[in-house]
């Protein structure tokens, strides 16, 4: 990129049994919790050699077969589209652990390797004990957010958005993170909703060569956006819904990363709303959608009470407070109505 992006603010001496999760969500803003992991037995490996940090991995295979991506080398390690948008430019593929280390060390001196990428595997699934020197207390403060792994090559993730809250921990290698508020959605000129890369939608600008003009907002995009390089050992906060785009820099790199949300299970992902409203209000005269447009405002994105605060408590119904009880009357109904 021409421009770069302004620093993402650095809070040194956090750790892992004291995190600073009350203060990082309420900022709502990205923060580097600064060697917060440099203690994890893998990050000392990795310190020793790429081979030592493969080995220690290796040491925690239960030996299920796995979901890897897979790219020729032409994709230089972009895992995204063909030129129309219809077909992605990787495979999925199955096989071991080992044989996916095997196959990022047999190639780690290529100037143009091909694309090995074990994304968002389940750690205490697929690498039992590896959590007992390699995690962070979240549940001490409350949060219950099982890690997941992240091992690959020079893999670039490109630009997308996560609902929930993300705590990515850099473990082995180093990794570039670029990072932009969640109003910036029309100028990071978001790919198709399907299908995706890495399950959401991505950016469709390569970040390492963007054509100006074809997306000419980019450039309003990186005049907001934040930017850092993770060491291994240091920690990133990344806000729900903010975009990230996310480069390895190192023939071996590995993350561990937690996921929450800050609602209670029985509250659904609001995707599915989206995609409800594309159906059903997106292509409707303009004068109905501005209608609609207030009425959304009025009961979803104004004040929580407003919408149900002239009304008795007994009466409001979905107006008032979700409870549990309420969601799965709410599901029902709209599972009836959709299966008429």
């Amino acid at each position: 990129m021409n421009e770069g992006p302004a620093s993402i603010r650095v809070i040194e001496g956090c750790r892992g049994d004291a995190l600073p999760l009350d203060e990082l969500l309420s900022s709502g803003e990205p923060a580097i919790l600064k060697g917060v992991v440099r203690d994890w037995a893998l990050v000392g490996a990795g310190r020793q050699s790429r081979q030592a940090a493969m080995d220690y991995l290796r040491g925690f295979d239960a030996g299920k077969p796995l979901q890897y991506s897979f790219g020729d080398p032409e994709i230089a390690g972009r895992p995204f589209y063909n030129d129309d948008f219809t077909e992605l430019n990787f495979e999925v593929r199955r096989g071991g652990l080992g044989q996916v280390l095997d196959a990022i060390s047999a190639h780690v001196d290529d100037p143009a390797p091909p694309t090995y990428y074990v994304a968002s595997l389940l750690v205490d699934g697929d690498l039992p004990g590896f959590r007992e020197h390699n995690d962070l207390d979240l549940a001490g403060s409350g949060v219950q957010a099982p890690p997941s792994i992240w091992i690959g090559n020079r893999v670039v993730a490109s630009c997308h958005f996560d609902a929930p809250n993300n705590l990515a921990c850099c473990a082995v290698g180093r990794r570039r993170f670029t990072l932009f508020p969640p109003e910036q959605i029309s100028n990071l000129y978001p790919g198709p909703l399907e299908p995706t890369p890495g399950g959401q939608v991505v950016s469709v600008v390569d970040f390492s060569n963007p054509d100006y003009g074809r997306y000419p907002r980019f450039r309003q995009a990186l005049a907001a956006a934040q930017g850092a390089e993770l060491e291994a050992g240091d920690a990133l906060f990344i806000p729900s819904m903010w975009w990230h785009h996310v480069q390895s820099l190192e023939p071996f790199n590995v993350l561990v990363n937690y996921w929450w949300s800050s609602m209670p299970a029985y509250i659904p992902a609001p995707l599915q709303a989206l995609q409800h409203a594309l159906w059903t209000i997106r292509d409707r005269p303009e004068q109905e959608k501005q209608a609609w447009r207030e009425v959304f405002e009025h009961y979803v994105f104004g004040p929580r009470e407003q919408a149900g605060e002239h009304l008795p408590a007994a009466a409001r119904g979905p107006l008032g407070p979700v409870d549990e009880t309420l969601a799965r009357r709410l599901r029902a109904m709209l599972i009836g109505k959709l299966n008429r």
